[in-house]
């Protein structure tokens, strides 16, 4: 298979294209470095596309090393024909390559082996030809071996059979027909183990639909329903058609002596050895796509979570609710640092408003707080109300936010927060979490294992491993995107970057105590274990902002550094005017990109983006992402009415639709349906985590503690 032709058919992209980014991917290039620094050779395909690109390379290629184990395998056996061989070359999944390899894998000893060892394959071929005059009884006679124990007629017929049964189940084509009409006129079917039981699964007590149709958060919640046992799931197959199939690929005389024996071989063939395994796989393509869709979604989430908008250059108090326990504060100030943490109690059980509002009071004095950052977990709902109780009390100007606490409990008991935070307790580490989470996102959010911030649905019942790789992929992306600043990032997020290890991270963070800041970033070679390869993948995406180098402070990567000063010179510049941002504009001084990009010896697209940066230097991607939604006052769920309009923040996005924070402690549900007068196939084309958007209140189920909300207004 030429996998170069392959690639680019699939992700519909020019042959050059998919063969330059293998080139790049082989030579040891990371994702977010082919994408940013390497667009002349892919043709700027992005990193999503990349990705794609990746996933489906490693799999072509085991693909091929599969054909290659087959061929050899069947080889020795001395069974390998030309036209077997095409086939194998031919196939374009594992699963037909297996098919093919069926009949030839060594058997643990089968029904049919041991019929083999009896010496009964004859009379298996006889029965086959259907050629016969003579009943089957008297062509078994010649069979009988009491040593081997075929001691009757029976005996021998029932053992013909099974060779005959096995034979047909090795037919490749057969299972290629079987599966694929299965899965295009299937059903899967669930019944309840205990229909008066109550569960989350009663929606799926008595439940039938088109394995073609069937929605992946529905497979994902049978599969779940079926590993707890309460539900019992299986595949309905068109049993008769395929029957009728197997029937007239085999019976091809009318021979009274072998026709019956024949339709009862196909039926043994399908029930006991094809349709079991048929289920098998299908029930794991379902399963696999669905993994597939959840995951996407769940780094599409994971995506819009990190590149949330830093709320900068606020002092903000971290509020980490709790009943029992207390509610933990620490105080942050805007870079990050905690200045002070305590612990109140105005929830229950010992609803000491009064005392807590005094020390809140003392904080937002003594520190000049502006912002508080609260946790969405247990009792957030009643803190809020004191927050809100205490901002009418103040005179100055306070405002709060709701922020997703995913994770913050697992940052704060982790091996890192204990050696950022030696002497906090796990309560003080994740209020300190929950204030660093707005002024940074991204910067806290890399502390903790992706897979633990939860903005997906079904995440523990999945490929684990192909789930982390797909989410480390995202928060690499994001990372990289972004950029980090050389002098103040931690260890966390400069594992992230592009070339650089766990190991690189901590040297980097190491050298910085040991010799203070960075002045360039040539300085980074001088780090233990980085090499030119990791300078050259990570050091666009550092940066130093009071450097020698004004160069050093943008995306600009080092290998066009000549380039751009060239450029500068010839729009008649200094580099320094970078740092005075006398560039905006520049752009619009060059009217030819191609005819300049060859006086400068770089590509057109990567001379626009060196344009492009230096109009503005070290941009933030995520300036343009809408800005959390700071709240003064609290709704109840109890104020809310039917047709009431109110402003919101997307906090997950699902299959079926999207949970939007209006401000009451209850998320509301804006189903598909809601989203769009148009069609849309999945809510992410309507919407995204951290959106803002404008929803009408449908209805309120107080008991249920259930919002329905529409977007369509």
């Amino acid at each position: 298979m030429d996998i170069i032709a392959k690639l680019a058919e699939e992700l519909q992209i020019k042959t050059q294209q998919a063969e330059a980014a293998v080139k790049l991917i082989d030579e040891g290039n990371t994702i977010p470095f082919i994408s940013r620094y390497r667009k002349e050779a892919t043709g700027a395909l992005n990193d999503e596309v990349l990705r794609n690109l990746f996933e489906r390379l490693t799999y072509l290629r085991n693909l091929e090393e599969k054909k290659e184990q087959v061929l050899s395998s069947i080889e020795e056996q001395g069974k390998l024909t030309e036209e077997l061989k095409q086939q194998i070359l031919a196939a374009e999944t594992l699963v037909a390559v297996e098919d093919l390899y069926r009949p030839y894998r060594p058997k643990r000893r089968t029904r049919a082996t041991i019929a083999k060892e009896k010496g009964l394959e004859p009379l298996a071929n006889i029965i086959l030809l259907q050629m016969t005059d003579k009943p089957l009884e008297q062509e078994a006679e010649c069979f009988l071996n009491p040593e081997k124990e075929v001691e009757t007629v029976q005996d021998a017929i029932a053992g013909a059979m099974d060779i005959l049964a096995e034979g047909i189940s090795d037919e490749a084509d057969y299972r290629q027909y079987i599966r694929d009409l299965t899965m295009r006129v299937g059903k899967i079917v669930s019944t309840a183990k205990d229909p008066e039981a109550e569960s989350v699964y009663e929606m799926y007590y008595e439940f039938e639909e088109g394995l073609a149709k069937l929605a992946g958060h529905r497979i994902l919640a049978l599969n779940r329903g079926e590993a707890e046992k309460i539900l019992t799931v299986k595949v309905e197959a068109p049993t008769e058609q395929i029957l009728q199939y197997l029937a007239k690929k085999t019976v091809v005389r009318d021979n009274p002596h072998t026709t019956e024996v024949l339709h009862a071989v196909i039926e043994d063939s399908y029930k006991r050895l094809i349709a079991p395994a048929i289920e098998r796989e299908i029930r794991n393509e379902l399963t696999e796509r669905a993994e597939d869709g959840a995951i996407k979604v769940f780094g599409k989430n994971l995506e819009q979570l990190l590149m949330q908008p830093p709320i900068a250059g606020k002092v903000v108090l971290g509020w980490d609710p709790a009943f029992r326990t207390g509610c933990k504060l620490a105080v942050v100030d805007s870079t990050g640092k905690v200045l002070d943490t305590t612990v109140i109690y105005p929830t229950a059980p010992q609803n000491k408003v009064e005392q807590s509002k005094a020390v809140l009071k003392k904080l937002i004095d003594k520190y000049d707080i502006s912002l508080i950052s609260v946790g969405n977990g247990t009792a957030s709902r009643e803190s809020e109300m004191i927050i809100v109780d205490l901002l009418k009390e103040i005179p100055k100007p306070v405002q709060y936010v709701i922020v997703n606490e995913a994770g913050a409990s697992v940052y704060s008991a982790s091996k890192l927060a204990t050696e950022e935070f030696p002497n906090f307790d796990v309560g003080q580490r994740s209020a300190a979490s929950i204030a660093r989470r707005l002024q940074d996102p991204l910067a806290e959010l890399v502390k903790i294992d992706p897979k633990s911030i939860g903005v997906g649905q079904y995440q523990h019942d999945m490929n684990q491993k192909k789930l982390s790789g797909t989410l480390n992929g995202v928060v690499e992306d994001c990372v990289n995107k972004v950029g980090v600043d050389l002098n103040t990032a931690s260890a966390s997020l400069l594992e992230y970057i592009s070339g650089i290890s766990k190991a690189i991270a901590k040297n980097i963070v190491a050298y910085r105590e040991e010799n203070g800041r960075f002045l360039t970033r040539a300085q980074l070679l001088k780090v233990a274990k980085l090499g030119p390869k990791a300078y050259e993948q990570c050091a666009g995406f550092m940066r130093i902002s009071d450097g020698k180098n004004p160069l050093d402070g943008t995306s600009v990567h080092p290998e066009s550094y000549e380039a751009a000063r060239k450029l500068l010179q010839k729009l008649g510049f200094v580099p320094e005017d970078i740092r005075g941002g006398k560039l905006s504009g520049i752009s619009k001084k060059i009217s030819d990109y191609k005819k300049l990009a060859l006086e400068l010896e770089v590509g057109e697209l990567t001379l626009q983006d060196i344009v492009k940066e230096l109009e503005k230097p070290a941009r933030d991607p995520r300036d343009e992402m809408p800005k959390p939604i700071l709240r003064t006052d609290v709704l109840e769920m109890k104020d809310l009415t039917p047709g009431m309009i109110l402003k919101g923040t997307v906090r997950n996005v699902i299959d079926f639709g999207a949970f939007v924070d209006i401000g009451v402690h209850q998320d509301g549900l804006v189903h598909i349906s809601q989203m769009t007068e148009r069609y849309i196939k999945h809510p992410l084309e309507a919407v995204s985590v951290g959106d803002i958007v404008e929803v009408k209140v449908m209805s309120v189920d107080l008991k249920k503690k259930r919002i329905q909300l529409t977007m369509k207004l």
